[in-house]
């Protein structure tokens, strides 16, 4: 069971001792009680790889009291994350931990939820993980750390492969979600999957429908928000598992001919997302609501395709009939309807800038673009910079200095007037009092008169703004 020492096993205990030296003292609690404890999952793949995080798994002969009991003395929190499933939680200064009990876990044919039954060993537990680089444990119960491989999961590290310990198909019946993992890993770790891997996600696809949608969802948002999300996206396409859960992306490979012409749709979604990617540090850093906007924003053109006489073809208001497709595409997948929405106001708006021209857009018009992005206009700036796609430089260059000179504007105009916080120059209550009416549907109506107005024209100040008030109510007696 021993594996021998090499630079890769060196290398992960030296991480742990270095990054997570409280497990020292964790490993001893549990081998005073009698019981074994082996650091096992991502956190030896991540160890290897030199960026161990502050989330540690392990796994231990002990059965879920036991662990509390132990955990209790070690831990400054503890909570029973999941310990109908053998899992028990501890937190001590930074580091969190997640112990679970040796155990296998399968899905029957038609069974959202896994059977989990206890092990009697590591070497059963590690046989039935996903896959071999997250099979690997680090025994920190024996007298010197030992480094357990059975699967060759160092060997597919270092080769930068996604295989599964035992046959593909064996595993993803125990979990289908793991043909989403595979994905997943493949974005964030930039490896390839092994061909048969590739072979039993193409034959089991449907599997994944008895899956619940917020554990593809979460599935997924690892997966988009990856380093190389093209890479899982497009596995997940290829293997028939995008077709489950999020179809919309596949049916965007539109059939071409060779009389109406049009980009791919599909791979310009894929570099529309890549380009969002390179500028989202505008944003802080990697941003779910943009990635999920550069992705989607023209799922409304399957639907909306329309085939020119002598060529051509056009998708008018695909931005409208995407927008609402988003909606409700991330509304079965249990999205936050905070990020629904914005991602659908962004797909909406993601045309919006086409009708900007040479410039010649009004300071109303500016106003108006502002307004309606509201918190998203920089979001908005990023979608729109990266939905230019095209492979004729002067036209990308063009585009480019326009849309420079249209946030040039709306910068001078945010100084100016305060764009992002736009009212109209009387208040609510204001109003009440000129009109000597009380709160109703009259008082909304008046506030949103003088909020075009304020669009339109830019401040008026309070004099105007009343003298221009008493005219409209006076039209609206006649």
């Amino acid at each position: 069971m021993k594996t021998p020492i090499n630079a890769a096993t060196e290398l992960a205990i030296s991480t742990l001792t270095k990054q997570a030296p409280a497990s020292t003292a964790l490993a001893k609690a549990f081998k005073e009680a009698g019981f074994k404890l082996a650091l096992v999952g991502g956190p030896v793949r991540d160890a290897i790889l030199g960026r161990l995080g502050n989330d540690l798994d392990f796994t231990t002969n002990a059965h879920p009291k036991e662990c509390e009991k132990i955990l209790n003395k070690w831990a400054d929190s503890v909570w029973d994350v999941g310990a109908a499933f053998g899992t028990i939680a501890g937190k001590k200064d930074e580091i969190t931990v997640e112990i679970t009990t040796y155990r296998s876990e399968s899905y029957s044919a038609d069974s959202r939820k896994p059977n989990v039954e206890f092990g009697e060993n590591i070497e059963g537990d590690l046989s039935r993980r996903d896959f071999t680089i997250n099979a690997m444990a680090l025994e920190l119960t024996t007298d010197e750390p030992t480094f357990i491989d059975l699967f060759g999961g160092v060997s597919d590290l270092q080769n930068k492969v996604i295989k599964t310990p035992g046959k593909p198909e064996d595993s993803f019946s125990d979990d289908p979600l793991r043909m989403m993992r595979a994905a997943r890993f493949m974005s964030q770790l930039n490896f390839e999957v092994d061909p048969a891997v590739v072979a039993a996600m193409k034959s089991m696809a449907k599997r994944l429908e008895i899956i619940s949608s917020e554990r593809i969802r979460d599935e997924f948002i690892k997966t988009i928000m990856g380093q190389q999300p093209k890479l899982g996206i497009t596995l997940l396409v290829e293997t028939g598992l995008a077709d489950i859960f999020l179809p919309e992306v596949p049916q965007l490979k539109l059939e071409i001919d060779e009389h109406h012409h049009h980009k791919d749709v599909y791979e310009h979604s894929l570099t529309v997302l890549e380009q969002a990617i390179r500028l989202e540090d505008r944003l802080g850093g990697a941003n779910l609501t943009l990635r999920l906007a550069a992705l989607l924003h023209d799922i409304g053109k399957p639907k909306t395709r329309q085939l020119i006489a002598g060529g051509g073809v056009s998708f008018h208001h695909h931005e409208v009939v995407g927008s609402r497709m988003c909606k409700e595409r991330m509304r079965k997948l249990r999205f936050d309807n905070h990020i629904i929405n914005d991602v659908s106001q962004l797909v909406f708006l993601h045309l919006r800038f086409h009708g900007y021209g040479s410039g010649e857009w009004t300071d109303s018009a500016v106003r108006r673009y502002v307004r309606d992005a509201g918190e998203l206009l920089t979001h908005l700036h990023l979608l729109t910079r990266a939905d230019c796609t095209t492979r004729n430089q002067k036209k990308a260059d063009l585009l480019a200095k326009t849309y420079d000179e249209l946030e040039e504007r709306i910068s001078v105009l945010m100084e100016q007037e305060e764009l992002n916080k736009i009212r109209p120059d009387l208040s609510g209550e204001q109003i009440m009092e000129i009109l000597k009416i009380k709160p109703s549907p009259m008082v909304g109506k008046a506030y949103d008169f003088l909020l075009e107005l304020r669009l339109e024209h830019g401040p008026l100040g309070e004099e105007k703004a009343k003298e221009l008030l008493i005219n409209w109510w006076q039209q609206q007696k006649i």
